[in-house]
């Protein structure tokens, strides 16, 4: 699958970059008690961190911040999504399991500390871009509304924006009639190749792990 990053995003943010895994023959269910196991001590662990850290104490939610505002999106109004799960995990609103790509998915946000995507490749149609939101980029989203993103990245198709680091939308989203997936990594600029590589691979071996299939990894 080809993908591209828009130019204006280079010129704002040098060092941007995204990470992708597209697996292949994947079966997705519902969650082996292992993960959901993982995923709730996580957030556990996650909350009592909480109680002595504010959110730009993890690196990751400070560099996202820091890409919001210089892409000209608010981050107090529309936050990039591992920050908004943070902030859930600070009330106690713990995530519930869903099935085991969208579980294997929030528990790797949570770990990595960036937005994740995980879109229905077999529902994306022609050349994946990456670029900047206007007023046209709409969508109905998995949170059931229609948003519009306006200044934050979007991820689109030959059919238009159908995710992004802010919510994702119901056009490309896992069930568990998947099979092929994109998985998208809204990496910090300030990580580097190889290192990204490495966490595309821990990644994509613990997603197979759980789901089945093959990976390929790649770095944009």
């Amino acid at each position: 699958m080809d993908i591209s990053i828009n130019p204006k995003i280079l010129e704002i943010l040098p060092d941007f970059k995204i990470g992708t895994i597209h697996y292949n023959n994947i079966t997705v269910s519902e969650s082996p008690q292992m993960l959901k196991g993982r995923l709730q001590l996580f957030q556990e662990q996650l909350y009592f961190d909480l109680e002595e850290k504010e959110f730009t104490d993890f690196p990751g939610l400070l560099e996202w911040q820091l890409v919001w505002k210089a892409l000209g999106a608010d981050p107090s109004r529309y936050r990039p999504s591992a920050e908004a799960l943070f902030r859930r995990i600070r009330k106690q609103n713990y995530l519930t399991p869903i099935h085991s790509g969208v579980d294997m998915n929030s528990f790797l946000s949570l770990q990595y500390e960036i937005p994740l995507g995980l879109y229905d490749a077999d529902k994306i149609s022609g050349t994946v871009k990456i670029s900047i939101g206007t007023e046209q980029d709409q969508y109905e989203g998995i949170n059931n509304r229609i948003n519009t993103l306006t200044n934050i990245l979007v991820s689109k198709d030959d059919q238009g924006a159908f995710g992004s680091p802010y919510v994702d939308s119901r056009r490309t989203m896992v069930t568990e009639q998947t099979v092929n997936a994109l998985h998208i990594f809204y990496l910090r600029p300030s990580m580097d190749r190889d290192n990204a590589i490495q966490m595309l691979t821990a990644a994509s071996n613990m997603f197979t792990g759980i789901n089945g299939g093959s990976a390929e990894v790649a770095v944009w």
